[in-house]
């Protein structure tokens, strides 16, 4: 049973705002060997109080009321938070068990160590979708990198920590492109009330990257992340040495250098094995969820 907390920038309904969040949280509310110990909002996609009151109305639309949801911080400036303090507290209450699935801003990790220097040394591993290491190149658009650039220092913080950090990159997440294929057995398979939520939760987003990318479907960024936790196999490991400052982290930027004595180590994986299999076991999580 993995024991996660899911720190997020969840704006999966809102216009123009990307979904990948809302699609994890319901990929993790469905796997049977995830409990999901909490779930903290922080900033990325958008401000902390948009991303907070649509979690809330997530959570509302599917009567989830078991599972704590704290709002973070809402800048650099103070990082600790309610979601902070359950951080540090949910590490401590179960050292070496907690795994971090981080996909915004991660500020409220940083806060998190804030109060308790102990935290980085009490999770049992940290997982980011985050980072860039060439340009991100979307049908000929480059892309700006938009989660350890949120917040720098905090990025830098928490990759250097020496907790047993994994990092799924904006170029790893490209081989999730959640496609045209894919979104027409969403379209077409009115058997779960699960599937008409994502839909109409979705659709907007769908056309919007149509519009501004020119595909026919969109990036499942964070469930990439999500999904290395729970089926690891279907990644390849590759530990490298990054050199990143927090200065290079303001655009998101990993320096690789395996050469430097300097730097710390960390899993970035480079392949998704089978995309196939990948999206049928999100398929089968999002059907286990109850609306």
């Amino acid at each position: 049973m993995y024991k996660i907390i899911f720190d997020c920038d969840n704006t999966m309904g809102i216009d123009k705002c990307d979904v990948d969040d809302g699609l994890t949280l319901l990929y993790l509310l469905g796997r049977k060997n995830i409990k999901l110990l909490g779930v903290t909002t922080t900033f990325g996609n958008s401000n902390i109080d948009t991303v907070y009151n649509n979690t809330v109305e997530i959570f509302n639309d599917l009567n989830i009321n078991n599972i704590p949801l704290y709002k973070g911080a809402g800048t650099q400036k103070n990082r600790q938070s309610e979601a902070s303090k359950f951080l540090a507290k949910a590490a401590n209450a179960h050292p070496g068990k907690v795994t971090i699935l981080a996909t915004g801003s991660l500020t409220n990790l940083l806060g998190a160590y804030e109060i308790d220097s102990y935290f980085f040394e009490n999770v049992k591993e940290i997982v980011l979708m985050g980072g860039i290491t060439k340009p991100l190149i979307i049908n000929n658009k480059n892309l700006d990198e938009l989660n350890f650039s949120c917040d720098p220092e905090a990025s830098y913080e928490v990759l250097s920590s020496k907790a047993k950090v994994t990092v799924l990159t904006g170029h790893i997440c490209l081989q999730a492109l959640f496609g045209e294929e894919e979104y027409k057995k969403l379209m077409n398979n009115d058997s779960k009330k699960i599937y008409r939520y994502i839909k109409n939760k979705t659709i907007h987003w769908f056309e919007f990257i149509m519009k501004e990318f020119g595909i026919k479907g969109f990036y499942n960024w964070d469930i990439v992340a999500a999904l290395y936790i729970t089926h690891p196999e279907l990644f390849n490991k590759n530990i490298q040495n990054v050199i990143s400052t927090s200065e290079d982290l303001k655009t998101g930027y990993l320096k690789i250098d395996n050469s430097s004595n300097n730097g710390y180590k960390i899993n970035i994986p480079t392949e998704i094995k089978d995309i196939n299999r990948f999206n049928e076991i999100i398929f089968k999580a999002w059907g286990n969820v109850d609306v």
